[in-house]
């Protein structure tokens, strides 16, 4: 199975830095040069019984830099999003246009840099924070409590994914990666559709064709559920992407592109669910 399945993690080759699944030795590492003095026995003894140096140690990924850098991204997530609420909450809709836009445009130059720019993440977790605190803030205002349900209904859907990835119950198969990525386009397309039929006002209602209903069912809840799915296999593509990082012996600092990949994962997962949830309370 090829390595980084969600689109966030194509060209960022994790396997680069190792040969054959072995790290390889610098060529001006500590062999190289001239020869050391030799060691005494005591410090030869001292040498064979340290312990064996783990992948912190020389510079690998692992588990708990890509949980720590995840955890640092979703808190500027949040800061973004105290913005909007807190800071300036008389121009939540002139937020939530500017961290739309601005989240946008920098997660597609993270999405296409070889090198992950820890910089360039946060900027673009910030910008989403605004983006999500503004929404919530609009939609709060009219369905109260929606923020709430939407962030505990986010979190469900990570557990639950993260679960049945641990016990192997679902994988990121390459059938099924052809799969999502085919419904992952046609969803595109419609969501563009959609918007071009509200902004040229073919469509007067405020969700689009997703208010439609089809034997009393919101399109919008079908199209939104189908999209909750994707964003569920797009965590496990995700994680199967950060396994193997961490299994080839990746450089330290693509945990920064993981991070990334969870970060955009996470909040799609979350907008879908609230709009879910705010067409299903307004046509009640």
């Amino acid at each position: 199975m090829a390595l980084g399945g969600n689109p966030v993690f194509n060209g960022k080759n994790f396997r680069s830095q190792t040969r054959g699944g072995t790290a390889t030795v610098p060529s001006g590492g500590p062999f190289a040069g001239p020869q050391q003095d030799p060691m005494s026995p005591q410090q030869l003894q001292d040498l064979y019984a340290a312990p064996s140096a783990g992948p912190s140690e020389t510079g690998r990924m692992t588990y708990d830099d890509v949980i720590m850098k995840t955890l640092g991204c979703l808190a500027v997530v949040l800061l973004g999003a105290a913005i909007p609420v807190f800071v300036l909450p008389g121009a939540a809709g002139l937020l939530m246009i500017v961290g739309a836009l601005g989240g946008f445009v920098l997660g597609l130059v993270n999405s296409f840099k070889r090198e992950p720019v820890p910089a360039l993440i946060l900027g673009y977790a910030v910008l989403e924070g605004m983006f999500l605190g503004a929404l919530t803030q609009i939609l709060d205002a009219l369905y109260p409590g929606i923020g709430l349900q939407a962030v505990v209904g986010t979190l469900s859907v990570f557990a639950v994914t993260l679960l049945l990835f641990k016990s192997g119950k679902v994988r990121a198969t390459p059938k099924a990666m052809r799969f999502f990525m085919i419904a992952l386009i046609g969803y595109a397309v419609f969501s563009l559709v959609n918007v071009g039929l509200m902004l040229f006002g073919v469509v007067d209602d405020p969700w689009g064709v997703r208010g439609f209903q089809i034997a009393g069912i919101p399109l919008g809840v079908i199209i939104g559920l189908l999209a909750v799915g994707l964003a569920a296999f797009s965590l496990i593509m995700d994680f199967t992407s950060i396994e193997q990082g961490v299994k080839a012996g990746a450089p330290q600092r693509y945990s920064w592109t993981a991070a990334f990949g969870l970060t955009v994962t996470l909040v799609w997962l979350y907008v879908e669910i609230i709009r879910i949830l705010a067409i299903l309370r307004g046509d009640e």
